[in-house]
């Protein structure tokens, strides 16, 4: 019998019961009671690198699977992660009938491997629809789930030549790599660690709105934003909706997500109202960077289903409407040892401190020499809606530290010589009755890109609906080339110092001389930023088709290659399928704006007119006019006011149409994204720019879609 989560306390409200956390999560507990020891020894063999043998295999597919029907299951499918930013599944029944007797058809092979076809799906050229093998490969760091019915097993996909197809491939090989290159300097402070791995903490924002309304705007529905829609009257002006009290609605969702989440394995933490009207934000406690990526893919889906649960709809994209604020998806990164020591925490003693300096000038020199390759791991196309805008980073990279880590950081650029730095200091509120505050290292930058927010970095920049590993693989790439530089650059060192102290201080400050420019306390926002990152020499693009060309540059061919990430074959097809679906994003924004324009606004538009020109023709408005004359009705300059935007909104229909019938006549989307990125975008915001002028014109029983005000404050 399946156990719910769901307790009801009050009628609609349900609470978490601890004691089923990660109830349809196959972890290591799970496994001590379904496993003999033997197999127990060689999955933790196997996580390490080690084979596993096809009769060990079969005994854990057996486990898996019984484990599986006790609660319900009836499929399972390797679940693995596509260039298309989603994941995907191929759901297998459990059994097969052979001569009208049904048995098990789960084993050791099909746990490990499957041939999911899967030839759709972009691959940038690794692989053509007449070569439609590729393969799916159980990750064992990340335990199998049960979804719904189905039992998800955690996979990568590559093709039939090995190439890897996914997200999850790179990642893993970026996560090792990680690993090798820190223990090189972690072994320098801790002798016993045996492994360093990235954590991460996913912020996710998104909107919640009626769903009935949601399913008349047909933009949403297709793009996930509004391509039409006049300001609301009132937006975020008054700024009340921020941390204000959850509406019912929102709450009784919360807390049906928060239970399925809980069963899942999902450590939701925290709930709470964001900035923008009808906007929100969850957020899970730390866990490993791998396991955090595969909750939020798995979390992001949930979500939606759970919202029309409840009469909403989920919206993720980056910019779902004008004039208000985006969502984004703050990555929290750290790194820990298999010891329990968070490397980024400042110490308690001058040895920790001389580790924390060493780790923070380590990750400032990786994202100072990759900063052009972090920004275009956040480009996509509802990114770019959201980036730069007072809701969300500029996209220029820097890093806030915040004041006394920068002024620690100072210090150390000045001489070898290692600076006090305390955990938290007490802030006097001079009102005795109320407890002490204790206040951190770091103060919080909203502006800056990549803060350091104390224990962790705050990559800000990702974007809602983007799958957080393209930006994490980058930056665990740089860290680890910045972490072997590091290494070596200390030991040419220690042969001219008279002490191991004095050489880590001379490497650190190294480091952190070279790294100056990327360090920015300010206010990201100040157009004055931009010709100051300029001066730094800093990557300052807002041109995507430019920013897309960073992953074949040969800065970035060296870096992966070197630790065999990503080949150039493979970032070649990473390139080709971010500019692909970037023209092809646009291409589905546009012709829904043109449908809607076509179908909707402009019949309605034209209906309106008439009933006006209608009125005007009367002997009554016609007597009306001439007593009046030379004067106009303000009937008839209502009238007037209509033509002009209708007259726009045509010719520049017919102009966008000819537009996109061009750019599909050139020869490949490298040759496309240009003309998209600029003619394509800059048409669009004309066309909105008609429409929005016909919403404020027309009658709101006349308007033929839900509008912002609708959208924003119905639930």
């Amino acid at each position: 019998m399946v156990r719910t989560l769901v307790e009801p306390t009050n009628g609609s409200s349900v609470r978490l019961r601890p004691e089923l956390f990660g109830e349809l999560v196959f972890h290591r507990e799970v496994m001590q009671q379904y496993l003999s020891e033997s197999a127990l020894e060689a999955v933790a063999r196997w996580e390490r690198g080690e084979p596993i043998s096809p009769e060990l295999a079969d005994e854990i597919a057996n486990a898996l699977r019984k484990w599986a029907v006790e609660r319900g299951a009836t499929h399972y499918t390797h679940w693995f992660h596509p260039l298309t930013g989603l994941t995907a599944e191929k759901h297998e029944n459990f059994f097969e009938t052979i001569r009208g007797k049904v048995l098990s058809a789960f084993n050791g092979s099909e746990l490990l491997q499957q041939e999911p076809d899967a030839s759709s799906f972009p691959s940038g050229g690794l692989r053509s629809t007449f070569e439609a093998r590729g393969y799916t490969a159980w990750d064992p760091t990340s335990p199998p789930f049960i979804y719904g019915r189905t039992l998800c097993i955690p996979s990568v996909y590559i093709s039939y030549d090995g190439h890897a197809l996914d997200y999850k491939t790179p990642l893993l090989r970026s996560i090792e790599a990680l690993n090798k290159a820190a223990l090189k300097v972690v072994r320098l402070f801790y002798r016993d660690v045996q492994r360093v791995y990235p954590t991460l903490g996913v912020e996710q924002e998104f909107f919640l709105i009626e769903d009935s309304l949601y399913r008349q705007r047909l933009d949403l529905v297709l793009t996930g934003r509004t391509l039409i829609g006049a300001p609301s009257p009132r937006g975020q002006q008054m700024e009340d909706h921020y941390f204000g009290s959850i509406p019912e609605r929102v709450l009784a969702f919360y807390e049906e997500l928060e239970a399925e989440a809980w069963r899942l394995g999902i450590p939701l933490k925290t709930r709470h109202n964001e900035v923008a009207p009808a906007q929100y934000e969850c957020a899970p406690s730390f866990e490993e960077l791998n396991i955090a990526i595969d909750h939020n893919q798995l979390l992001m889906d949930l979500m939606r289903r759970t919202a029309q649960r409840h009469g909403l709809a989920c919206l993720l994209h980056e910019k779902p409407f004008a004039g208000i604020n985006g969502s984004g998806k703050h990555n929290n990164w750290s790194l820990a040892t298999d010891t329990g020591i968070n490397l980024l925490s400042v110490g308690k003693t001058p040895r920790e401190n001389l580790r924390f300096f060493s780790i923070l000038s380590i990750v400032l020199r990786a994202v100072y020499r990759h900063a052009d390759l972090l920004r275009a791991s956040i480009a996509t196309p509802g990114n770019e809606h959201r980036l730069g805008g007072n809701e969300a980073p500029p996209a220029i990279l820097s890093v806030f530290l915040g004041r006394e880590v920068t002024a620690a950081v100072e210090v150390l650029e000045k001489a070898p010589e290692l600076p006090r730095l305390s955990d938290k200091t007490p802030l006097s509120l001079l009102i005795p009755r109320l407890p002490a505050v204790l206040r951190d290292n770091t103060d919080r930058n909203r502006t800056a890109p990549f803060a350091f927010t104390g224990s962790k970095f705050e990559f800000r920049a990702v974007g809602a609906s983007a799958h957080c590993a393209p930006a994490m693989i980058a930056l665990n790439a740089a860290v680890a080339e910045s972490m072997e530089d590091f290494a070596q650059r200390f030991e040419e060192l220690r042969t001219h110092q008279p002490s191991k102290e004095l050489a880590l201080l001379s490497t650190i400050r190294e480091f952190l001389i070279e790294s100056r420019p990327i360090r920015f306390d300010g206010n990201n926002y100040d157009p004055a930023w931009h010709q100051e990152a300029e001066r730094r020499g800093l990557a300052v693009s807002f041109h995507i088709p430019t920013v897309f060309k960073t992953y074949i540059a040969p800065k970035t061919i060296e870096l992966f290659g070197k630790f065999r990430i990503l080949s150039e074959k493979e970032l070649e097809a990473r390139y080709e399928v971010r500019v692909e679906r970037y023209v092809k994003a646009l291409g589905i924004e546009l012709h829904t704006l043109l449908d809607l324009l076509r179908t909707q606004i402009l019949p309605a538009a034209l209906r309106y007119q008439s009933e006006l020109a209608s009125l005007l023709a009367t002997p009554a408005m016609q007597n009306l006019a001439q007593a009046l004359a030379p004067a106009k009705l303000a009937q008839q300059e209502l009238l007037e006011a209509l033509q002009r935007p209708i007259e726009s909104l045509w010719q520049n229909i017919q102009a966008a149409e000819r537009l996109w019938q061009a750019i599909m006549q050139l020869p490949s989307a490298e040759a496309q994204i240009e003309r998209v990125h600029t003619e394509v975008r800059a048409l669009m915001q004309q066309l909105r720019a008609d429409a929005d002028a016909l919403e404020r014109l027309m009658p709101a029983d006349k308007y033929p879609l839900p509008r912002y005000a609708d959208l924003l404050f119905s639930v």
